[in-house]
């Protein structure tokens, strides 16, 4: 198991296609957010019928609009920005590389916390490396 201060998420990312990053976004969102607290509603009728990259740019998106007017998703904002934008990556892997950045920010401050902070932000950095692992098995991605 990686040690959690060496877990750089963004190295594999170019590895992985669309769906798998769309599944991994979803994730992220979807269940590692909203189990810490964030309540979040995505809109279905912005999200249908779109390439795996659009989605994951709307469902980013929203959930940033929806997250962001508080101290605590303004502090995860600049610090997942400064992050992404330092790791070089393009296109929609900067996208997903921002948001599992930005969850990871958000969680430690989710109402339904209850580890200390650097507890709970290891923990959240080690649940996205394990579900990556876990979406790089199903697509057959080396990591």
């Amino acid at each position: 198991m990686s040690k959690t201060s060496e877990i750089q998420l963004h190295t594999y990312l170019d590895s992985f296609p669309d769906e798998a990053l769309k599944e991994f976004v979803e994730w992220c969102i979807l269940e590692q957010a909203i189990e810490a607290g964030y309540e979040f509603t995505p809109n279905p009728k912005k999200l249908a019928d779109l390439e795996a990259t659009y989605y994951i740019e709307e469902l980013v998106d929203q959930f940033v609009k929806a997250t962001r007017n508080s101290i605590d998703g303004g502090l995860a904002i600049l610090l997942a920005g400064k992050e992404a934008d330092s790791n070089t990556l393009e296109g929609v892997l900067i996208v997903v590389d921002f948001i599992s950045l930005y969850v990871k920010y958000l969680v430690p401050k989710g109402n339904k916390n209850t580890l200390l902070p650097d507890e709970k932000l290891e923990e959240a950095e080690q649940e996205q490396f394990n579900k990556l692992s876990e979406i790089a098995k199903k697509y057959n991605v080396e990591m």
